[in-house]
């Protein structure tokens, strides 16, 4: 995180670490593709206590819950996430839709709490857009399990330094891969 502020060209922000459907299953290139991250944050449906064990214990974490986690992840996590990083105020949900289309919770929080980064799982679809309606990056990250519909396991991180996301880089695993049921 950037703390000089006698020397800002030193700094690096904070760099993260993001997921969601992880549905019990973490892949180990997702383990290694974070391990220089700062924090990592998930956006819903982890699995089990396991998983979110195996976060917690390698990185600072923030979670919410997702609709087919169980009490153990709810009473542990919130179903929303407000929050600042650097200068960026942060909201993390896991059922939030997309630009155009959010969820009509979604939107209300938008709308109300102005986030300057919206992050959101659920849908399986890995979707980084700018949305000029809100002035907001919205992310979702796909999914990083390995049961449902999509074809690649993905998982993003990111440099936050101010106000500025940057450095974006998704990792993308063929589900087809032999890599995959390790």
């Amino acid at each position: 995180m950037c703390r000089d502020s006698y020397f800002p060209y030193f700094c690096i922000g904070m760099k993260v670490g993001i997921l969601s459907d992880t549905h019990g299953f973490l892949h180990p290139r997702i383990v290694n593709f974070f391990k220089d991250v700062d924090e990592i944050w998930h956006a819903g449906d982890i699995g089990n206590m396991n998983t979110y064990q195996a976060l917690e214990d390698s990185k600072p974490l923030r979670a919410v819950y997702g609709n087919i986690d169980g009490q153990d992840l709810r009473i542990r996590c919130p179903d929303i996430h407000f929050f600042q990083v650097e200068q960026a105020q942060v909201l993390l949900t896991h059922i939030g839709g997309y630009p155009g289309r959010y969820d009509r919770k979604a939107k209300e929080l938008i709308k109300q709490k102005k986030p300057a980064l919206f992050v959101c799982g659920h849908s399986h679809i890995l979707k980084v857009m700018y949305d000029k309606t809100h002035e907001l990056l919205f992310i979702n990250p796909g999914a990083a399990g390995k049961f449902g519909s999509h074809k690649s396991i993905t998982a993003i991180r990111m440099v936050i330094e101010g106000k500025t996301f940057k450095d974006l880089e998704v990792l993308d695993i063929p589900r087809g891969s032999r890599e995959v049921g390790k």
